[in-house]
């Protein structure tokens, strides 16, 4: 059987990864002011969108994920052909809007695909399936790496999404955003009144840096430190501590708002590395999407494993 496997944009993971597995990205639309860029992952286009327009102007920024009927299209010219089963699976549904649009679409893919499979040669039935991941960012890598190790140790399309949901409820991925006063201006254009101007102007004043944590699509800060070094050094050693604990899979996966050389330079990341060297954990690295950095904030740092229980931060 065919299994496709299908992310969106805000799944932070190497392009060459995507590429090398076949996985296909449902991008999300950014503009600022008259700018316009898809964020189809790339990470040249993206950095220079980045330097461009997201520092100014990005908490003004639109996001417009793939449509129901964008969603339709891509399945029913090209998914419902390639493949006999898909597994779709996207940012948390309480962040987005792309799991309920690629929830609506599915009706449409699923009542219309014979006729076009047909036309192809292929009288067979096709399966979509949509994995809600719960997770953001740099945790939604996690569960599209495990789908890739399933898929290629010939596990069965029910398996792989049963340990797929699984490993959703058991995602943790935190973020580090530089800037509060950004983050505040990000999320009330998005209605979003969760940071306030106290706080943010508190934080700005004093130089804390919250340590936010967004688990079963829940996400609230776990730290409040003083300095960005302090945050992500804190951050990347509490990684090490989960890593030494055990995960649920051998993955890590990080993402920077910005060149990934800058990522490397950041305290903690040497000694993050070792930890995964020395216990087998393969460690990801991309630059964070367009679509999280319009969101967090340039330098933004995010971190994604999966692990049961929920360790205290610190």
């Amino acid at each position: 059987m065919r299994i496709g496997l299908v992310v969106d944009s805000a799944c932070d993971l190497p392009l060459d990864y995507l590429e090398e597995h076949g996985i296909v990205v449902l991008p999300t639309t950014v503009r600022i002011g008259d700018a316009i860029l898809a964020d189809e992952r790339n990470p040249e286009a993206t950095l220079r969108f980045l330097h461009a327009h997201v520092a100014d102007g990005g908490a003004g920024a639109e996001t417009t994920p793939y449509s129901v009927e964008q969603i339709s299209r891509l399945f029913l010219e090209r998914l419902v052909i390639d493949y006999d089963y898909v597994l779709c699976m996207t940012i948390t549904r309480t962040r987005s809007q792309i799991h309920e649009n690629a929830r609506q679409a599915s009706f449409a893919i699923l009542s219309e695909y014979r006729p076009v499979r047909a036309a192809s040669g292929n009288n067979t039935p096709f399966a979509l399936r949509l994995i809600d991941t719960q997770s953001v960012f740099a945790g939604q890598g996690i569960t599209a790496v495990e789908a890739v190790r399933l898929r290629a140790a010939g596990s069965t399309p029910g398996a792989i999404r049963e340990r797929l949901e699984q490993l959703a409820l058991h995602t943790h991925a935190y973020l580090v955003p530089p800037d509060l006063q950004y983050l505040r201006a990000r999320t009330r254009s998005r209605g979003d009144r969760s940071v306030s101007l106290l706080s943010a102007t508190l934080g700005t004043a004093l130089d804390i840096k919250p340590v936010l944590h967004c688990h079963r699509g829940e996400t609230g800060p776990v730290a409040k430190l003083k300095g960005l070094d302090a945050a992500v050094g804190k951050l990347f050693e509490y990684t090490g501590r989960r890593i030494r604990e055990g995960l649920m899979t051998p993955t890590v996966c990080l993402s920077y708002g910005g060149a990934l050389d800058e990522l490397h330079a950041l305290p903690g990341y040497g000694a993050l590395r070792a930890a995964c060297e020395e216990h087998g954990i393969e460690l990801f690295e991309s630059v964070m999407s367009l679509t999280g950095m319009v969101n967090v904030g340039k330098g933004a740092l995010a971190v994604g494993f999966a692990a049961e229980g929920n360790a205290r931060f610190g």
